[in-house]
């Protein structure tokens, strides 16, 4: 009875390994992308600052563009998407949605904003990048746009339409403003977090 346990429990060690390889070789990523540069950065580079082969990065990641994406999704993970959809779940009313969506946003930044101003940066002169940044920014505004649909029909002021409120939505809750605020003006991300809400309420919603 001893033998299939042990099976079992060494299954259970290499599958932790493996993630933990995982999240180490990941963590190189993101260390040696925002230190030295996308374009600077080599699979190779990545297995040594990790401490693995090279053959071991491409069997968990296949290439530096799946690892962004790694890194991406990451980074969504880190921002606690379900808390923000148990905030959206818990009420309707529009202010309370958008101070949710704020949240989510402050802690996104605060948690990978590095990582996002190099994947826009870097994604000026490399393809892969710039369709990475590309595809993460429209999904944002899809999830954003499918919120404000759920709102009552006069919900937004009456000079908006639901585009153009996502537009303003963008303009305010974005990387520059909050590394403009917590960088240059010295603003702690709770106050960033609290403005955006206000400044969202008063900007969008009809009074």
């Amino acid at each position: 009875m001893e033998e299939p346990t042990r099976r079992g429990y060494d299954s259970l060690r290499r599958h932790a390994q493996a993630q933990r390889t995982r999240a180490d070789i990941a963590g190189a990523a993101r260390r040696l992308f925002v230190s030295q540069g996308w374009a600077l950065t080599t699979v190779r580079d990545v297995a040594q600052e990790a401490g693995v082969s090279v053959p071991t990065v491409y069997a968990a990641y296949g290439n530096k563009k799946g690892l962004v994406w790694a890194l991406v999704d990451a980074a969504d993970l880190s921002a606690d998407l379900p808390r923000m959809l148990a905030e959206l779940e818990e009420s309707a009313a529009p202010a309370r949605q958008l101070a949710a969506m704020a949240g989510y946003d402050r802690r996104l930044f605060e948690r990978a904003g590095d990582l996002i101003v190099l994947i826009r940066e870097a994604g000026r002169t490399e393809t892969d990048l710039a369709t990475v940044y590309e595809t993460v920014r429209r999904a944002a505004d899809q999830a954003r746009a499918e919120i404000l649909s759920a709102w009552p029909e006069d919900a937004l002021r009456p000079d908006l339409d639901r585009s153009t409120a996502l537009d303003v939505y963008a303009a305010l809750c974005n990387i520059d403003v909050y590394t403009t605020l917590t960088v240059e003006r010295g603003w702690q991300p709770d106050r960033v977090e609290r403005w955006w809400s206000e400044a969202l309420a008063h900007q969008l919603l009809r009074r």
